[in-house]
């Protein structure tokens, strides 16, 4: 089995098992999608999917979100961790959204990065999931599976983007990625992985993907 054959298994694997997937934390649009994703940092998002309900029924856009307290977003979201932070940050990029951008979220990295708590990961699933622009967000789970499938020598999550980026089609990444999120989660996790029957470790192995 030859490289290119290989990524291909993984392809047809992912779809095989998660043909049409849901984007895992819930939302209504992109805004209540950005302030989603940025609660989800070093957070689960069934965690985060627990906590938004309360918190966009108090607020679910900016320009209501600006006129709280942070201080009362704090208390909503403190289930999520790192509250105090987050709170200040959710409540001053809403109101750079209203003040700069007519209460939009932008789609642009460039933009999108500018705005408080927002790094470049939840920049990439707000473009890739909000407005569909082909992105590869590399969460814990897909840093995880690429080196475990010798995609990426797993230094950093930078590296993984970059080189999933290379191995994998450009019309498929914004799909791909859930789908190995949700791979993650059921067949390949952290702790008690058993790479004999894991569907895709099993078949592939690190060591043999790029040879």
């Amino acid at each position: 089995m030859h490289k290119k054959e290989k990524v291909d298994f993984v392809i047809s694997k992912l779809e095989e098992l998660y043909t049409d997937p849901s984007i895992p934390l819930k939302h209504n649009d992109s805004y209540t999608l950005l302030i989603a994703v940025l609660l989800s940092a070093q957070c689960t998002d069934k965690k985060v999917n627990e906590v938004t309900p309360a918190l966009f029924q108090l607020a679910d856009n900016p320009q209501d979100m600006m006129s709280y307290h942070p201080e009362m977003i704090r208390r909503i979201i403190r289930p999520c961790g790192l509250s105090p932070s987050k709170s200040k940050a959710i409540h001053r990029l809403s109101q750079i959204l209203v003040e700069e951008y007519d209460s939009i979220v932008p789609n642009s990295f460039k933009d999108l990065e500018k705005l408080p708590g927002v790094g470049h990961k939840t920049a990439s699933v707000v473009m890739s999931q909000a407005f569909n622009i082909p992105a590869f967000p590399v969460d814990t789970h897909i840093h995880r599976l690429s080196y475990r499938w010798g995609l990426s020598t797993g230094k950093n999550v930078t590296i993984t983007e970059l080189d999933c980026k290379k191995v994998f089609p450009k019309n498929i990444w914004n799909k791909l990625h859930i789908q190995m999120i949700y791979f993650g989660r059921e067949y390949c996790p952290a702790r008690k992985h058993d790479p004999i029957i894991c569907p895709i470790c099993s078949v592939i192995g690190r060591k043999t993907l790029f040879k």
